[in-house]
């Protein structure tokens, strides 16, 4: 049974690892790690005891109608398993393209990453920090933190480019990865850039009133937050107490990205409470050019690149990736 290692379990990563599955049934061994604590990576939900979990990431998909026609057995799955719903909260502030639907998922964002690992039977790893990948004749040595190592058939790299950068690896003439990542490929992976912003939850006690006319709002006249996430409202949950979500501005995450964290809270709350005066009180809680959705760095053993960097940042994007990437898979692995 041929081993295959993918590592990220975000929206690119479990998407493959599902699309795998059905492409080779049990030929393939898959698994699949993370260095964070649980899965969904720009996807993730974070959980609270009495108050409706928050989407730190993603808060929602907006489909055109040519990735919804192109996509469409995703999207049915998704919503004939209620992953996720058609939206139905107002949004204040959004520039809609004409022919978008906007969708969300009532157990949050980070329940669609959830159902395709469910629906790839792999085997799930977290706090599984990749440091070194290394070719070892037919195979891969991939090394995580912990010092330890395991061999794979292939391996497929989505996490974000700057980490695929520092990898290490024992080969005189990679550059950055021990792949034998040629000197046009690095150089296509250094283009690659990252918006930065700080995204905040507040969280409220069940008896609080949080009434706002909207379930997300697009901030135009502040210079540190950008948008806000009436949680509670977006899923239509009244049963738990309310949270909000806040995400800066990309300006202000650059300007702050070294500041200590404690120094940058106080400053988006004291925006928050300009923007919403009327809060209880609470708690806190550029893609590769050229690169049609994966970059293989090599073929055997098989190593390949993926995620949104090689497409464009949003649902859609993944999944592009992710079928390019179970393409390329099925195609080198079956023959």
């Amino acid at each position: 049974m041929l081993r295959v290692l993918i590592v990220g379990a975000g929206l690119t990563g479990s998407l493959c690892a599902c699309l795998l599955r059905r492409a080779l049934q049990n030929r393939v061994h898959i698994t699949v790690w993370d260095k964070s604590r649980g899965t969904g990576g720009r996807m993730m939900t974070r959980r609270a005891e009495d108050s409706v979990g928050a989407d730190i990431g993603a808060q929602y998909i907006s489909a055109t109608e040519f990735y919804r026609n192109k996509h469409d057995s995703l999207y049915s799955e998704l919503l004939s398993a209620g992953v996720f719903v058609p939206m139905s909260c107002p949004v204040e502030g959004l520039k809609q393209k004409d022919d978008s639907l906007n969708f969300v998922s009532p157990d949050g964002m980070g329940h669609i990453v959830k159902h395709f690992l469910q629906q790839s039977e792999a085997e799930v790893q977290l706090l599984r920090h990749v440091t070194c990948v290394s070719r070892r004749g037919a195979f891969w040595e991939v090394e995580f933190s912990e010092g330890q190592s395991e061999a794979f058939d292939a391996v497929v790299l989505t996490m974000p480019v700057p980490q695929i950068l520092q990898l290490r690896g024992d080969l005189p003439e990679s550059l950055s990865l021990c792949a034998g990542l040629s000197e046009q490929q690095g150089a296509l992976l250094s283009q690659v850039q990252y918006s930065s912003r700080f995204g905040l939850v507040v969280s409220f006690s069940k008896d609080s009133s949080l009434n706002l006319p909207y379930g997300f709002k697009y901030v135009s006249d502040s210079p540190i937050v950008r948008y806000l996430s009436v949680e509670h409202q977006k899923r239509n949950l009244s049963s738990l107490g309310p949270s909000l979500v806040v995400h800066t501005s990309v300006s202000f995450g650059a300007a702050h990205l070294e500041s200590p964290l404690d120094q940058v809270q106080p400053i988006i709350f004291e925006e928050l409470q300009r923007l919403l005066p009327q809060l209880p009180e609470q708690s806190v809680l550029t893609s590769v050019p050229g690169c049609p959705g994966h970059m293989t760095v090599l073929e055997k053993p098989l190593m390949l690149l993926g995620g949104d960097a090689f497409t464009h940042s949003n649902f859609d994007g993944c999944v592009e990736s992710a079928l390019s990437l179970t393409r390329e898979l099925t195609q080198r692995l079956t023959h």
